[in-house]
This record gives C-alpha cells, structure tokens and sequence, in this order.
C-alpha cells in the first residue's frame, strides 16, 4: 500500500485508514454522518492525492485531447475546467475524467486513482501526434477544501478573490504562502468549494495552514466515505460502481458530456446507440420503506423480475432515507415509476425520482 504525503497525519488524527486504489486512505475520522454535515453546512477537508494528475504539451495537445475523450475540449479557454470522459472501442468508458486548460497548447487531465496506469496506456497508445505527455501523478496532491463556508474561510491565504471563481473554473495563483498554485472551483460534494494542487513535498505545510485559517469557521477534516455520500446525494457517477468498462454514457445518462459536433474514439457506435435507444438506462431511486440499498442488490419489478442492479446505495444522512443509483430496463426508467430493491429476502418499495436527491 502507497502512502499519501499526509498519510501520517491522518494516523495521528485517529482516522480510520483503508486501502483505496493502492493507497492508505482516511475512509472516516468522527464518523460519516458528522463529517457529511460538516461539509452540508461549513468546511471540510479531504486528501484525495490518490487521483492522477497527466500534463499534455505541444501544438497537438488538444487534437490528442478531442480523438480520446467526448466532451468538446475545443469549447475550453485558459482557467476553464471541463467534464469528460474516455469512451472504449466497445462501447464503456475508460475512465471520467476532468480537462484543465492551463495555457494554449498545454493542459492538466485529473484521473481516477484506480485507472491511473490503464489512463496512461490509453492515452499513449493513442498519441500518434507527437504530443508530450507526462504523468506526474506521484508529486502531486490533491486537497479538496468544500462546503458553502471554504470561500470564506479560505480567503486569508490568497490574494486572488475567491468567491468571484466560477464553477468549473480556476486560477493559478499564491495560496498560503507557495506561488503558482492550481486553486479550482471543482469538487465532488455538491456543497462548493475548492481543489488545490500542490507538491508533495508542500502539502503538509498548506494542510497545516488551511486549518489555522478556518479554525473559526470550524473546519474539519473529513474521510472519503463522508465523500461518497455527498457525491451520491447530488447523483454523481462513481468509476467502478455506476460507470465502468461495460457502461456506455448514453445509458449512464452522460449524453451532456457526449458531443457528435467531433470525431472521437468509438463516436460512431455511440451516435448510433443514441439514435437508436438504449435498452437499459441509470436512474435515481428513493426508498418508500425502511432499508438501505447496497451495491450490488437486485432491482426487481412488481413481479419480481428481475429488471437490473444497484451501483450506488447508501441511507442518505441529508433525508433520512435510502437513496441509490441503478440500470434498469428502459421500461422501468421513467420518474416515478415504482421499483423494488430484493433486500435479502425481502423486496422493498422504490421510486425512480429526479436527480438531484439533495436540493440544498
């Protein structure tokens, strides 16, 4: 097992330490529900220098970036942020991913811990345009400050004003007391916030600081099943539960990101399976009775058919309720429709609803 940068610290802040994607990782500190409101309501902190961090170089660069992933990277200008994933030649996704421009001809793409090595093959094995690549995923970390207080409790340490930083945005700026520091308007909560990079052998230094600056506001640092709680609420897809290898983002309900103005691995398979209908699709469901979904349970109908799976579940510490993300068969997708998830020997009432689960 790797360690982050902050690994050590984590220990000595009695975290509860898991293995996640090669890595020793916080999974929890005072527990999930507390670390979630933390995060809901103020400002929390999250090391995720697990993700991987490739740098692409050269005249080529977004020619590169526009074969290998579906979004439309053309779109993007220096400081913005973009969406996107990595289609296979079979129909799934390699990999989701998020696009920074950083300059003309030169951009960040931030990976998933997991697909670190398999993004790389990819990505090289595609690269007959002598672009430069490098993939400096080991020097970097990633600490990711949310929730609607992280503006507020961070402007002390940067010059640059970050409440005017929009969404999917972001500047390279000084921030507690290093200069050239990516500080991003990205996150996975739903709540705001911030994710700053910087070199493993700073971030201890800016940990340090980020939490003298928001002790008023009562920062806290929090693990990564608090994480996946919020990202769930708010119906964000999770490489290797709600998207994979085998999923296509037509039917994970990524066709936003998904742009035919281009050409793109597999584009053409995929502008068919558009046009033609999917025959499973991934929605959002709501328990209607008492139980907790968990990956892997079965979807079934009201007569017991089976019509698909959880990829996502947990009781949702916002609603007090069971909350998931599963495929189902296109006749089971629509809003409302009433499902049931075989909970052991018991089936227990859904309904498909809208995303998000959490209206803030």
């Amino acid at each position: 097992m790797k360690n982050t940068a902050l690994t050590h610290i984590h220990d000595t802040l009695g975290a509860k330490l898991v293995p996640f994607a090669g890595y020793n990782m916080p999974v929890q500190y005072e527990g999930v529900n507390a670390e979630h409101e933390t995060v809901r309501n103020g400002v929390g902190v999250f090391d995720v220098s697990h993700m991987g961090e490739f740098f692409l170089k050269g005249e080529n660069a977004l020619a590169l970036i526009q074969k290998i992933t579906s979004n439309d990277a053309s779109k993007l200008t220096p400081g913005k942020a973009q969406y996107s994933c990595m289609p296979n030649a079979d129909g799934g996704i390699v990999d989701d991913l998020i696009i920074y421009m950083i300059s003309e001809n030169e951009y960040m793409l931030v990976v998933n811990a997991s697909n670190i090595e398999k993004d790389w093959n990819w990505i090289s094995k595609h690269n007959d345009l002598g672009v430069e690549i490098e993939n400096r995923s080991e020097e970097w970390s990633l600490l990711a400050i949310q929730g609607p207080k992280a503006a507020e409790a961070m402007q002390s340490l940067t010059s640059v004003n970050l409440s005017t930083i929009k969404f999917y945005t972001f500047e390279i700026t000084d921030f507690a007391g290093l200069p050239n520091v990516v500080v991003s308007a990205t996150g996975y909560t739903g709540s705001g916030g911030f994710e700053i990079y910087v070199k493993n052998e700073d971030v201890e230094a800016v940990w340090n600081k980020v939490f003298e600056a928001g002790a008023d506001w009562g920062i806290k640092p929090i693990g990564l099943a608090a994480r996946d709680t919020l990202r769930l609420e708010m119906g964000y897809c999770l490489y290797g539960n709600d998207i994979d290898d085998t999923t296509s983002p037509i039917e994970a309900g990524l066709g936003w990101i998904t742009k035919f103005t281009k050409d793109f691995v597999n584009a053409e398979a995929l502008k068919k399976q558009k046009a033609e209908g999917v025959t499973r699709k991934l929605v959002a469901f709501e328990l209607t009775e008492r139980g907790i979904p968990r990956q892997g349970y079965d979807l079934v109908d009201t007569d017991g058919n089976v019509i698909g799976n959880v990829t996502s579940g947990t009781m949702s510490p916002s609603l007090s309720k069971g909350i998931g993300l599963g495929y189902v068969t296109i006749a089971n997708s629509k809003v409302d429709s009433e499902i049931f998830v075989q909970i052991r020997k018991k089936q227990v009432a859904a309904k498909v609803v809208k995303l998000p689960f959490y209206k803030g």
